[in-house]
């Protein structure tokens, strides 16, 4: 009995799960209210995506037409000439050279040819790349002269830059402009200078670097002189023979007569060697005797 109600079980159990599946597949049903909700966020998300594609084109819009007013504002500003009853000249104070970082002064005239008046607003200066004269490298300050100018009437105006110190050596395009307008409004521009100039750099005498540069060239000098004078020095000194004195080969030779015989005879009781001509004389003595 025990191994026949095993045995039902363990057919229930795989009788169940077959009675599940129908015709090889798993049913399944979709919620309506799951598949409603789904369709409102995909309209909702097109109608955002719409929203975005506006904004985009407003705002491309909106760049086009602020390139469209700058390059209007550039095109104006490069429309700018000079008047042809206008005339104007440049004289350099300080000479036609540019020391950096030193004042560089000049006198700008202009003149009135025609029969309206006009009004000069400023005067201004800077440096520019020479390859782009758009570039600027030094911007100077623009002078306020708010100068009415009467027909056929001159006026002169003075102004001054200095160079900075990075630029000596190099050259550059100095640009000098003045700016005037008529008696209807009109603005107009005169490039009074516009050359390529070159940056000098100013000797202000002798710096720590340079003096220590001529010490060392003037002891590298007398270092040479020294070494070419010891040179010649050895080549041309001649050797001197070396004199060796010999002396005297015995007192036969000596000529003792002129010495005091007193003297003599200290210098024979204080040498226990007598001179060879007293031990002849001694020699005689003994054998007269």
């Amino acid at each position: 009995m025990f191994n026949l109600g095993s045995k039902l079980l363990l057919l229930f159990l795989l009788a169940f799960p077959c009675g599940l599946i129908s015709d090889g597949g798993v049913l399944a049903q979709t919620d309506p209210d799951l598949s409603d909700d789904a369709a409102d966020a995909a309209v909702e998300e097109e109608e955002e995506e719409e929203d975005e594609g506006l904004v985009e084109e407003t705002q491309i819009g909106d760049g086009d037409a602020d390139d469209a007013e700058d390059v209007d504002e550039d095109v104006q500003a490069t429309d700018v000439t000079s008047h042809p009853d206008a005339d104007t000249t440049i004289i350099f104070v300080t000479g036609e050279e540019f020391p950096a970082n030193e004042i560089v002064k000049f006198l700008v005239g202009f003149t009135n040819k025609g029969s309206q008046d006009f009004t000069v607003r400023s005067l201004e200066a800077s440096f520019r790349y020479p390859q782009d004269y758009q570039f600027y490298i030094q911007n100077f300050t623009a002078l306020p002269l708010d100068m009415v100018i009467s027909p056929l009437k001159q006026a002169s105006f003075e102004y001054s830059f200095i160079p900075a110190q990075p630029m000596a050596g190099r050259p550059f395009g100095l640009v000098i402009l003045l700016n005037y307008q008529d008696s209807e409004g009109n603005v107009f521009q005169s490039a009074v200078y516009n050359q390529t100039v070159t940056i000098t750099e100013l000797d202000e005498g002798l710096d720590g670097e340079t003096m220590f540069m001529y010490i060392f060239l003037g002891g590298l000098v007398a270092l040479m002189v020294f070494g070419m004078y010891q040179v010649l020095e050895t080549r041309t000194r001649k050797r001197v023979p070396v004199k060796v004195e010999t002396g005297t080969g015995g007192m036969n030779d000596v000529d003792i007569s002129w010495i005091p015989q007193e003297t003599l005879n200290v210098m024979n009781k204080a040498s226990p060697r007598a001179s060879p001509r007293k031990r002849a004389k001694r020699t005689a003595g003994t054998t007269d005797q």
